[in-house]
């Protein structure tokens, strides 16, 4: 998902590189990159299935789920690898550590708000779907999406790749270079999408209040990339790019600042919207849990009523007994449940009555 190193040092490093960065030059400046096109093509396509097998079955699914999959997972995943980003990433930092920056936090939110897994289990017929829950909650699988062993590893992700010979080699081997951002995708993927499917992905303690403290919790670990990155004296990829910078690239230290200060700027930003659909998640839930609730209640409401009318049928008199006729005992003994019961339900139905 980048030019190969072949191809920067070809005619256009011989004539001196890409021209000078525009704000025309980045917004139209374009490059093909087959492994992202066979990649996107892949993904979108087996997205495009399910819900076209969805829809001949007479079932829908959210069009926000698959706006969000495609322009956001998909559309962040082409600029990365596609757009101005890999025309110059091979001569300035900055755009690197933005096409990265994009792979491993943008993308996977776009891709995990459209809910492939769900879109998967519901597509698919009972025995495969069966099998794929089965995977993901499999040993494997649980320990790399586990809580904090997710976050863990997108940090651990970024820092190899900046701090060891990582990165420098793939500026120079074109498939590692494809590798690096397929590795990417993939850390951010392990923690963003357990935490925002609708399938049960994560531990049955992992409710909503937790998955919200996670997303602040990993907003604040996203942000040590950058900071380091930004503040580090020493060169990342020093040699490659104080070889390759062209005549007009600014100061190599100060590159490596600005690319800095984009990672941290774009990892705060994706944080927002992260913890932001995390807590619609959480309120969706209480609205359901509320909605199944009130079924109860009005169906306890009325079962109760009935007994109650029962109850003084059996005895001959009115389900309404005369005002100042009955004796004690006989009132408490067909007062509704909900009027000497202690529990939650009992209470909203006391609430809903005015009996104190």
């Amino acid at each position: 998902m980048g030019v190969s190193a072949d191809a920067m040092t070809g005619p256009a490093l011989a004539a001196g590189g890409p021209a000078a960065p525009t704000v025309h030059r980045l917004l139209t400046s374009w490059q093909p990159d087959v492994p992202a096109l066979v990649l996107v093509a892949v993904l979108g396509g087996l997205y495009g299935w399910g819900v076209l097998r969805l829809r001949r079955d007479g079932r829908s699914w959210p069009v926000a789920r698959t706006a969000a999959f495609v322009v956001l997972g998909l559309g962040a995943l082409v600029v990365a690898t596609m757009s101005a980003l890999a025309v110059y990433d091979h001569v300035l930092f900055w755009p690197a550590a933005v096409q990265n920056v994009l792979l491993d936090l943008l993308a996977p939110l776009g891709l995990a708000l459209g809910d492939p897994l769900r879109l998967a289990v519901e597509a698919l017929p009972g025995g495969r779907a069966a099998r794929l829950r089965r995977a993901v909650t499999g040993p494997v699988v649980r320990v790399l999406t586990f809580p904090l062993v997710s976050t863990v590893l997108v940090l651990t992700t970024e820092l190899v790749v900046y701090f060891t010979p990582y990165f420098a080699t793939a500026l120079r081997v074109g498939w590692l270079h494809e590798l690096m951002y397929l590795h990417l995708l993939a850390a951010g993927c392990l923690f963003v999408v357990p935490v925002l499917t609708r399938e049960q992905a994560l531990p049955a303690w992992c409710s909503h209040p937790v998955r919200a403290a996670l997303v602040f919790l990993d907003g604040l670990v996203d942000a040590v990339p950058g900071v380091v990155v930004m503040t580090h004296g020493t060169l990342i990829a020093g040699a490659w790019y104080l070889h390759h910078a062209p005549a007009w690239a600014p100061d190599v230290h100060r590159d490596q600042q600005i690319g800095g200060g984009a990672m941290l700027s774009i990892a705060e930003l994706v944080a927002l919207p992260f913890l932001l659909a995390v807590l619609a998640q959480w309120a969706r839930a209480e609205r359901l849990r509320n909605a199944v609730l009130d079924r109860r209640l009005d169906a306890a409401a009325a079962g109760a009523a009935g007994v109650t009318g029962a109850a003084a049928g059996a005895a001959g008199a009115p389900a309404g007994p005369p005002s100042g006729t009955a004796a004690p005992q006989d009132a408490e003994r067909v007062r509704p449940w909900w009027e000497t019961e202690d529990n939650e339900v009992a209470a909203r139905l006391r609430r809903q009555h005015g009996t104190p």
